[in-house]
């Protein structure tokens, strides 16, 4: 874990620096709303990996996705409307919230009753947005 600790603060320090003064142009320029197109192209260039069996062109292809991922974040922190830590704090959030069956003692249900169970939760957390 300590090794994708590392790779993972390398990665933000190089995107941060390509959104930097000294960085690319291209980096530079790109919004939330212009990685969208590549947010899909990655995604299905992703499936298509899986559906190819191809491991390796997937675990590239993961890479790019991720880029695109933190690139989103670093410019909403930019904007100051979120930063990384939010979206790594809500997801994983989220996903304690909907596995009561593996951090809150609930008991072990079977696949439908779990795929129920979520869809239940997921419903509550829509109703406590509202």
């Amino acid at each position: 874990m300590k090794e994708t600790v590392t790779h993972f603060e390398k990665l933000l320090s190089t995107i941060h620096r390509l959104r930097g003064e000294a960085g690319c142009p291209w980096d530079r320029r790109q919004t939330t709303d212009s990685l969208a197109t590549y947010l899909n192209e990655e995604f299905g260039e992703i499936t298509d990996a899986i559906a190819q069996g191809d491991r390796q062109n997937l675990c590239e292809e993961l890479g790019d996705f991720l880029y695109l991922i933190i690139m989103l974040a670093e410019i909403n922190a930019e904007e100051q409307t979120f930063t990384l830590d939010d979206v790594l704090t809500a997801i994983n959030e989220k996903l304690i919230r909907r596995h009561p069956h593996v951090f809150a003692g609930a008991p072990i249900l079977d696949d439908a009753a779990l795929t129920e169970q979520w869809q239940h939760i997921k419903a509550q957390e829509k109703a406590e947005k509202s």
